[in-house]
């Protein structure tokens, strides 16, 4: 299913990722351009049905709201908002709760988190308390959350992402975030679709916000689906999305019973996803349970090939992983090369790694904003430290799979040793 373009489809370098497209997306965005309706229509709410559908596992479908957005962090920001955070002198007619408070408010999240997760905030006027993740992984510490809500009031929301792909401790965070009062928002991001014991990642908090950039687990270029079962959230959410207009207007130019009247009751955004990536994500919806079968192969095959490496640590796998990177990390005492220069040494060798993530406090806006210090966080300082991730995506050859192992393995035998 994807494609790639000649350079690509040789083996001088192989990408970290490829969006695994393929005719039928193409189909679904030709059709929408050929009906002469681009922007939020018809498709998206056919997405936004089918998604909350798709999550509704083990639940009541009918509870399950979803919104599409224009990007994940646009999720976040409707998300964060609902939960008041930021300006909470909205009137009811946007659906709020009705709560209202003397500060903007604060999240509680990880450090070891794309900037977008705390930066939502930022746009809101409020402010980001960090907890360290857990020892042994990537996701958020339940014990440094209860530490921090039992420290600070001002906590509006808890942010749990979930890393990679596998879902955090969520029925310890949100037993704790219920415990203080503070509802729970999923950085879902990652995610898809990570199903539970329990249910869907994202559908386990009191709002989880997904994303379709061109890199996540399924695509439609740019945008997110936000998710809720609080009939609350999702009436503010939904009317926040579009410029606070208090109903929906988006076939006011086309419906013969359309009226042209609406009210603005709110300070709004401009958050919606259009119909012609709304329909590449309908297709992409349906591949989806391919597409994970594909990465789970793949990272099977990478955990086979690296188990025996000391020199290497495989990524946390779990309940609901949905593989959406492949972390690997250095242990460092096994090799004469930091992570930074293994890497380096493996894009050389023609591939195209990353790193996930920077860690907040190592972020200048942010570190400077929230006083942020490295030995407040050590766990999250020894997998930024470590980790790497590998080319990974739906798609890959079998050879591509088969020469990122080699090189991987050889350059690690290489430098291996003090």
């Amino acid at each position: 299913m994807s494609k790639l373009n000649e350079s690509q489809q040789s083996l001088d370098f192989i990408p970290f990722s490829v969006p695994a497209l393929g005719q039928e997306e193409k189909d679904a965005v030709l059709r929408v351009m050929d009906s002469g309706w681009l922007t939020t229509a018809k498709e998206a709410l056919a997405f936004e049905q089918e998604f909350a559908h798709f999550v509704s596992d083990h639940q009541d479908e009918n509870e399950i709201k979803a919104l599409a957005v224009n990007s994940a962090t646009s999720g976040l920001q409707l998300a964060y908002h609902a939960c008041g955070v930021g300006d909470n002198s909205l009137i009811d007619g946007t659906g709020h709760s009705g709560k209202h408070y003397s500060t903007p408010g604060k999240i509680l999240t990880t450090p070891y988190t794309f900037v977008s997760t705390a930066t939502a905030a930022c746009h809101l006027g409020g402010g980001v308390v960090y907890a360290d993740v857990e020892a042994d992984g990537y996701n958020i510490d339940p014990v440094q959350v209860e530490r921090r809500l039992a420290q600070d009031k001002d906590i509006r929301a808890v942010v749990p992402v979930h890393i990679a792909g596998l879902p955090c401790n969520m029925e310890e965070i949100c037993a704790i975030a219920a415990k203080y009062g503070v509802p729970v928002v999923e950085d879902a991001a990652h995610s898809f679709p990570s199903k539970t014991k329990n249910g869907f990642a994202g559908t386990l908090g009191d709002i989880g916000v997904y994303s379709f950039y061109a890199t996540k687990t399924i695509t439609t270029a740019e945008g997110g689906m936000v998710c809720t079962k609080n009939p609350e959230y999702h009436k503010f959410m939904s009317t926040m999305r579009m410029h606070g207009i208090d109903r929906p207007v988006w076939n006011r130019y086309t419906s013969e019973k359309a009226s042209w009247e609406y009210d603005v009751v709110a300070p709004g955004y401009k958050f919606n996803l259009p119909d012609v990536l709304a329909a590449m994500g309908r297709v992409q919806l349906q591949k989806a349970d391919l597409l994970f079968q594909q990465r789970r192969a793949i990272a099977q095959q990478y955990n086979k090939a690296f188990a025996d490496c000391d020199f290497l640590q495989l990524p946390p796998d779990g309940d609901g992983n949905a593989w959406h990177l492949y972390i690997l990390r250095v242990v460092p005492e096994k090799l004469r090369l930091t992570r930074n220069e293994f890497t380096q040494k493996l894009q050389e060798a023609g591939l195209g790694i990353s790193m996930h993530f920077i860690p907040h406090f190592r972020l200048s806006y942010l570190r400077q904003t929230f006083g942020l210090d490295a030995a407040d966080y050590p766990n999250a300082q020894k997998r930024f430290e470590t980790s790497f991730s590998l080319p990974f995506w739906p798609g890959m050859s079998q050879e591509m799979v088969e020469r990122v192992i080699d090189t991987v393995i050889t350059l690690g035998r290489n430098y291996y040793g003090n």
